[in-house]
């Protein structure tokens, strides 16, 4: 049975703090939080559950910041939200009855594709550019899909909703970032729903972590407005790269156990 203790709550603070500040930028925050809970001693289940959790203090709080500053309209986003929450109910629903192997074998290199993509571009800025998939084709089609693997499965869905956003949608980076954390907060929402059904959650510890996360997304998020694209893509390359390594690393990983590694 695990304990929170004071100690432990205090690092999954921290842990929760460093996490909203990576996200608000790049997403990847799950790269901390899940590994800080599970080294903590929460069993898995209750680790995606109570993570699902904090991460909605952290996508709301970048959410609201960029909103308040004109980079993206809460009200006129909604819709692209809900799609991306019932996308994520279904996800999570289907997640306790269908394997998530070839999710963890394929996910490591969809991620370093997505860095070489962006490592690569050279005209990513925060200009918009030509969109190359309709509007109601990307909000009914795109985001659903994405929102349904954040309820499967989850590392990376801020990775995946840049890329469409910037080579789908044509948006600039700024823009792409601040977009994505309102479809992130969407699809937490969703997942979060399910999870709270199954009593996955650990309420002491989603709402320390909760904590840390709203005070880093917000710092984040500003610091991203400040910097633009010069923080943003770096950093969305280096923690697409670093999420790779670190799923290619668990020794449960489909490739490293059929290698025998």
């Amino acid at each position: 049975m695990f304990e929170a203790t004071l100690q432990i709550l205090c690092w999954l603070f921290l842990a929760g703090l460093l996490a909203g500040f990576i996200d608000a930028i790049a997403g990847g925050g799950g790269m901390v939080t899940i590994p800080a809970m599970l080294l903590a001693g929460i069993p898995p289940l209750q680790a995606l559950g109570t993570n699902k959790l904090q991460s909605l203090f952290g996508s709301g709080s970048a959410s609201w910041s960029y909103a308040r500053h004109g980079h993206v309209d809460l009200k006129q986003q909604g819709p692209m939200a809900l799609c991306a929450a019932a996308g994520a109910v279904l996800g999570a629903l289907l997640a306790t009855l269908i394997p998530a192997d070839w999710l963890k074998l394929v996910l490591p290199f969809l991620l370093i594709a997505i860095a070489i993509y962006f490592g690569l571009k050279p005209n990513l800025g925060s200009v918009d550019r030509h969109r190359r998939m309709s509007e109601h084709a990307f909000a009914f089609g795109f985001v659903p899909v994405i929102g349904f693997y954040d309820g499967m499965f989850g590392p990376g869905t801020g990775s995946f909703l840049m890329l469409g956003f910037v080579a789908l949608a044509g948006y600039g980076l700024l823009k792409a970032t601040a977009h994505t954390k309102f479809l992130n907060f969407g699809s937490n929402v969703g997942a979060f729903a399910v999870f709270l059904l199954t009593g996955s959650v650990l309420w002491k510890v989603g709402l320390v972590m909760g904590a840390g996360q709203f005070i880093g997304a917000h710092l984040g998020s500003r610091f991203a407005m400040k910097q633009g694209a010069r923080i943003i893509k770096p950093l969305l390359v280096t923690v697409s790269i670093a999420l790779a390594i670190r799923l290619l690393a668990d020794p449960a990983h489909p490739l490293r156990i059929w290698l025998g590694l």
